[in-house]
């Protein structure tokens, strides 16, 4: 079984160098977003998050193929930041986000130049966001990806999707496809819940219903430079078919994806 790397100073020196690098990489690409129109970056948010993968020793597998159909939405579940850089690589697409997140600086700006939708997810502008996300879904000719637990989690299980989330899709012509997600260690071994929890979830899941909780709270970017310190991981997407969803309401919708996700993660996450 793969263990993880020791917090030492050549790990920490190696790490640290990653970490220079990649603002390194961003500075210099920025004037190149700056000019490139929305659509062109979107193509262009591949190679830009390649580097990060890069850098923080991130492997993908992928098991199955895209579907090809238009509209298209991806629905999966969520662990970690590492999501925003992965998926990108894999699906050629772009983001639905919560609202907050457009704020970022920095990174708020960028996601603007990579097509991300941001929604307003209180419930007082429902309409509004349906009609944003409506829009945008059919003016594309790539996938859109959605995290429909609404956060991430400690990779224990799947959280409930979000139903509100789905209203957009309720007699659309638009293909959800949904996808399970899971880590490894590089070499293929299964990442125990615990460790999962310690150092692969970056953010304070205290009010998880299930698994362990982690014992520090991460940044973003602070996960970021701790992956890089431990060598990094593997990503693993399983792509699902398509359910049909014609004539089921967003709450059905929503329960009908979950339990195709959350069923195969289960049975992924800890096979050996």
């Amino acid at each position: 079984m793969a263990k993880l790397r020791k917090q030492n100073i050549f790990n920490t020196t190696t790490a640290t160098i990653k970490f220079v690098l990649f603002w390194i990489m961003v500075v210099i690409q920025v004037p190149l977003l700056i000019i490139l129109p929305r659509r062109t970056a979107v193509r262009y948010m591949p190679i830009f998050m390649w580097f990060l993968i890069k850098l923080a020793g991130i492997k993908i597998v992928v098991h199955g193929q895209v579907s090809k159909k238009r509209p298209l939405m991806i629905v999966s579940n969520h662990i970690s930041v590492f999501e925003l850089a992965t998926f990108p690589c894999v699906f050629k697409g772009s983001f639905i986000a919560k609202k907050e997140m457009e704020n970022w600086p920095l990174v708020g700006w960028v996601a603007k130049k990579f097509g991300v939708i941001f929604v307003d997810r209180r419930p007082s502008h429902a309409r509004d966001a349906l009609a944003v996300v409506q829009q945008a879904v059919q003016n594309v000719q790539y996938p859109m990806i959605l995290f429909p637990e609404g956060t991430t989690t400690n990779g224990a299980y799947v959280k409930p999707f979000k139903s509100t989330l789905f209203n957009f899709v309720e007699n659309s012509n638009i293909t959800v496809q949904p996808v399970a997600m899971h880590y490894r260690y590089k070499d293929g071994s299964v990442i125990d819940e615990q460790t999962m929890a310690d150092h692969f979830a970056y953010f304070d899941n205290s009010k998880m219903d299930m698994g362990p909780h982690c014992k520090r709270e991460r940044s973003a970017f602070g996960q970021v430079f701790h992956i890089m310190m431990l060598g990094g991981f593997t990503v693993e997407i399983t792509m699902l078919p398509p359910p049909p969803l014609m004539g089921l309401d967003r709450k059905q919708i929503a329960e009908v994806l979950q339990q195709q996700v959350s069923a195969k993660y289960m049975e992924l996450k800890d096979k050996k």
